[in-house]
């Protein structure tokens, strides 16, 4: 089993975190996103779509997405359990997970894409404008979840999960994104603060 891992970039990130979180180790194999690794031919072999990370299993499966990979290795091994326990615990998960994935992490990263002149080469063509468009929608989307917080201690309910992990790295692709956290947002801090401190969190 070998993992190909994107360095800082924030779906990379997630398995990271997702396998710290598990107490699992994968080796590793480094692809240079900055470089232009993913789009060689010995990469596209492995993903056509040239995105990281991709996992290659012992019997030559490859699995490219990010919660794809995480779900496998939640199979693999339950505990701690990442993915929810039980129907209404699972659902809530998911509809947190995906929420976040779609409105605030591929909010802030269409920011980055299209703003950042490290993008110029790796986004064609960058839209200035559609950077811009996503600016408020990065706002909306962390007032509704400062709301959220005020009731529950993690994103999806009491129990840290695959959505925190995705919303932690979102909140911290902000910085690279140079989009400032708005005031105000108390219980998005003191989450942010409290899945920051993790172990995992530095992985």
């Amino acid at each position: 089993m070998k993992l190909y891992d994107g360095g800082r970039a924030p779906n990379p990130r997630r398995v990271r975190i997702f396998l710290a979180e598990k107490g699992i180790s994968v080796p590793l194999e480094a692809v240079d996103i900055g470089t232009m690794q993913h789009k060689s031919e010995a990469f596209t072999a492995i993903n056509p779509l040239q995105r990281l990370p991709a996992l290659v299993l012992d019997d030559g499966t490859i699995l490219t997405e990010s919660i794809a990979i995480c779900r496998y290795f939640e199979a693999l091994q339950p505990e701690p359990v990442l993915f929810g326990r039980g129907a209404k615990e699972i659902a809530l998960v998911e509809m947190w997970q995906r929420r976040v994935e779609l409105n605030l992490m591929a909010a802030i990263q269409a920011v980055f894409r299209h703003l950042h002149p490290s993008m110029k080469e790796l986004e064609k063509p960058q839209v200035p404008d559609w950077a811009q468009a996503n600016k408020p929608r990065v706002e909306a989307f962390l007032a509704l979840l400062d709301r959220e917080l005020a009731d529950r201690r993690f994103i999806a309910g009491d129990g840290y999960s695959v959505a925190d992990i995705t919303a932690l790295v979102a909140v911290d692709f902000m910085k690279p994104a140079k989009l400032a956290m708005p005031p105000g947002l108390a219980n998005v801090v003191r989450w942010h603060a409290e899945v920051s401190a993790r172990p995992s969190a530095s992985a």
